[in-house]
């Protein structure tokens, strides 16, 4: 029997290290650390001579496919006790068993076998059919009435096995051909990747549509090959579907075609009439019932397997993609570079309900709040004036650099109304002289996803028990410029919302990866124990949600922690715990290493380095050289290989490192408010609200999102729009063009790119060129991590490409609270 079967693990482990490009040591030693109950973040930074230095990435991935291929196994062993207790386990058949390599493949096997409600096939057979359908396949000469007389009831009898008529009999004949058809492993496969790699989707009006069809304007008259078909667009029509707005068809040929229609079920058909010997020739006597019984068995029952199976593939390639862009927003948006410890002045924006205010000091506590109304009787009215006059009191009062509102709406009318505080402020002496050491004072359009969800959850409750909801919601957008990562963790991150059609997805698997790059996050950034929240530490790898409760109640009840070595006390707290949660644990003011991302498990290895530099442990951090100069081999042993010394060695020359980027913010262009102000050929800088696999999303200030298409963002092929730009990044674009009635705008990062209609030459004054040859890349952002190439995007000239082609497909539905869905709907994509 194949080996899978004797040792399931090894071939597990084979097929991982194959698809990760690794040694199967590796994966062997990977999944004895999982499995002994360590996290992905403690392997990939503290054990990677276990690992070869297998990453977070890698380690994530092996996580993923190790649970699949395990439940592979289950299934397996689950199917093959199955088919032996029936006694039909034939070594053939085992060996196919052993060596099906997916779900799909595995299921397609076991369908003869499993236990079903008779089918007419199986009736039939009860009948005594068999051998009439055996001889009408084997003899074309045989003549079906006359062949299928001989098994009719002769005596009467009554019941569901009698056959009272000839064509009953040829009947269940057929129904017997079909199923042995159906049921094909190799014919079903073979179809299945016909149909993959030759079929197109199509996709129409749906028949009493309605209204429902306006968003998904794009699909009326669509058509691509199934095997092109990007993530976006799959769920687009998928999607489109369900609301009732389209009609999908799924085929080689167009419906509307009836020759070439008829000639791909023609190929079809040859395949099926091959595989169950349906070979008569024509004008002989059972030709006839042949070629109906495979036109049934292609049309009734494979087709519509096989279309099952496609859409399933299809959704399945765009639930992988998707999940992908929204984690790799989510990673972007929680390792935003932060404001760091400054006073901000936080503005939830609104309307009828005026603008909330909160301010919060250097250490995230809200110490101040009011309710503004500067909309209601517009900029020259008495309230706007003492809209101005309460802002400036506030910031003055509490010296806040930084003003930060929300992105809801009236954002852009309150970031206004920011701006002018600020001019206030610069003509106020007390104000300048207090925060003249300080950075220059600044305002900042901030997501706001998720605030709402926050403001009224119990963790805001617990946190801000003397506000009313509405104002937790500015404080939490205050406290987001200070540090994303600490205030979005307190958020479910499906409501963060940077995602694609994520109401569409596996809720379990997108939870699941989710919930990893969160706690990716926070670990690659440390956590200090003395002032981190119970969301946040729950989040740190090995504590968990019951564990960061006890560690602020014992915060609480005992005072700060002054070393790692307290967090043992604390109650449930064990050894395995600490193991894994405590080098990402920061305890500030005690013991240099106990600041650090080094391992209390290495605490003695450190100190050999700092001995080998001529330094004590109160020099960490202080004489980078001294340590750099050190050869890391020499203090290799059995426990810590040079991989782990250099991890060492380089966080005591720069302890407790922050991996965040500069805080930088864009400047949005003043006159610009609506989506009426805009004019093709502007040049503008923006912020990066989300990518999508077709393009990224900018916030020009405007209430409308403008899309860079990824045939926009460079002169060279962009394959992934996140090579190019990231969510947060700050970047400079040109307007294309814009629709106000749509609701559209259309951008490109390649600023000399003419305008629709205009050569390369003659699409700007000769000052504007001179604009446009300036850096069109990301400049920085919140979440750089150092990493500028990545972000950085070109700007190196057009070549008179025309506007790119819109491609967002449909929105979400209303009602998505994220933030992808805002920007599809801002973007004019619904």
């Amino acid at each position: 029997m194949n080996t899978s079967a004797a040792n399931p693990q090894a071939d597990v482990t084979t097929r991982i290290a194959a698809e990760l490009g690794v040694k199967s040591w590796q994966v062997d030693a990977a999944i004895g650390l999982l499995d002994a109950g360590s996290t992905v973040p403690f392997i990939a930074r503290y054990r990677k001579e276990v690992t070869g230095t297998l990453d977070d990435a890698q380690l994530r991935t092996l996580e993923e496919r190790l649970r699949y291929l395990r439940e592979l196994e289950e299934r397996r062993a689950a199917v093959i006790a199955a088919i032996a207790e029936q006694g039909k386990l034939t070594d053939a058949l085992a060996a196919s068993l052993a060596a099906a390599a997916t779900k799909t493949e595995l299921e397609d096997l076991y369908l003869p076998y499993k236990t079903k409600r008779r089918t007419r096939a199986q009736i039939a057979r009860e009948a005594g059919l068999e051998p009439l359908a055996d001889a009408l396949l084997a003899d074309p000469g045989l003549d079906p009435v006359t062949a299928a007389a001989a098994y009719v009831s002769a005596d009467g009898t009554e019941g569901d096995t009698a056959v009272a008529t000839a064509d009953d009999a040829l009947a269940g004949a057929r129904a017997i051909v079909i199923e042995r058809a159906s049921q094909d492993v190799e014919l079903v496969t073979e179809l299945r990747e016909r149909l993959w790699k030759a079929g197109v989707i199509r996709s129409s009006v749906a028949t009493g549509a309605g209204d429902a069809t306006a968003k998904f304007a794009d699909y009326h008259d669509f058509a691509e090959p199934v095997h092109k078909l990007p993530g976006h667009r799959i769920l687009a029509l998928l999607r489109g579907e369900r609301d009732g707005a389209l009609s999908l068809d799924l085929g080689e040929a167009d419906p509307a075609d009836a020759e070439a229609l008829a000639a791909a079920r023609a190929g079809y058909e040859a395949a099926v009439a091959r595989a169950v010997g349906a070979n008569a020739p024509a004008g002989t006597p059972a030709a006839d019932w042949q070629a109906r019984t495979v036109r049934l068995a292609w049309k009734g029952r494979i087709l519509s397997r096989l279309e099952s199976d496609v859409r399933s593939r299809l959704f399945e390639a765009a639930e992988e993609q998707a999940i992908g862009v929204f984690a790799a927003n989510l990673r972007d948006v929680l390792l935003a570079a932060p404001a760091g410890n400054r006073a901000v002045l936080g503005l939830d924006p609104g309307l009828r309900t005026g603008v909330k205010v909160a301010v919060v000091n250097e250490t995230g506590r809200v110490v101040e709040t009011a309710t503004i109304y500067p909309h209601a009787g517009g900029k020259s009215g008495a309230k706007w004036e003492a809209s101005l006059a309460v802002l400036e009191e506030l910031a003055a009062k509490h010296a806040t650099t930084l003003i930060a509102v929300g992105n809801g709406t009236a954002s852009r009318e309150t970031d206004r109304l920011a701006g002018e505080v600020l001019a206030r402020l610069a003509k106020n002496p007390a104000y300048a002289a207090a925060t003249a050491s300080g950075p220059k004072p600044a305002k900042v359009i901030v997501s706001e996803a998720g605030a709402s969800v926050y403001s009224a959850s119990a963790l805001a409750s617990a946190e801000l028990p003397d506000l009313d909801v509405s104002l937790r919601g500015a404080a939490s957008i205050a406290r987001r410029l200070q540090d994303p990562l600490a205030e979005l963790v307190k958020i479910e991150p499906k409501s963060i919302g940077v995602g694609q059609y994520q109401h569409d997805l596996t809720a379990a698997k997108l939870d699941r990866t989710l919930d990893a790059v969160v706690e990716d996050c926070v670990t690659a950034v440390g956590v200090d124990v003395n002032t981190a929240s119970p969301a946040l530490l729950a989040r740190v790898a090995g504590v968990g949600s019951t564990l960061g409760k006890n560690i602020v109640a014992y915060r609480d009840a005992n005072g700060p922690f002054a070393s790692r070595k307290e967090l043992k006390k604390v109650p449930r707290l064990g050894e395995k715990a600490f193991e894994q949660c405590a080098g990402f644990l920061r305890v500030t003011g005690g013991a240099p290493l106990d600041a650090s991302a080094v391992h209390p498990e290495a605490y003695g290895l450190a100190e050999r380095i700092l001995a080998a530099a001529g330094l004590s442990k109160d020099d960490v951090g202080t004489s980078a050289a001294s340590v750099a100069a050190l050869d890391p081999a020499q203090f290799v042993d059995d426990r810590f290989g040079v991989p782990t010394v250099r991890d060492v060695m380089a966080e005591l020359a720069r302890p407790g490192r922050d991996p965040r980027g500069e805080f930088v913010t864009a400047t949005l262009k003043e006159g610009v408010e609506t989506i009426a102000d805009l004019v093709p050929g502007m040049i503008l800088e923006g912020t990066v609200s989300n990518v999508a696999a077709f393009g990224a999303f900018v916030d020009l200030g405007v209430h409308q999102d403008g899309l860079v298409h990824v045939s926009a963002m460079s002169n060279r092929f962009v394959a992934d729009p996140r090579e190019v730009v990231t969510s947060g990044a700050i970047v400079k674009v040109k307007v294309l063009e814009v629709d106000v009635q749509r609701k559209r705008i259309s951008l490109t990062l390649r600023l000399d790119d003419p305008l629709p209609g205009e050569s390369k030459h003659d699409d700007a004054a000769p000052a504007a060129r001179a604009e446009q040859r300036r850096d069109a890349g990301p400049r920085g952002s919140r979440q750089d991590r150092g990493d500028r190439n990545r972000g950085k995007a070109r700007s190196d000239g057009g070549r008179g490409k025309p506007a790119p082609k819109r491609d967002g497909g449909a929105a979400p539905r209303q009602g998505d609270d994220t933030a992808m869905a805002e920007a599809l709907r801002r973007a004019g994509l619904a």
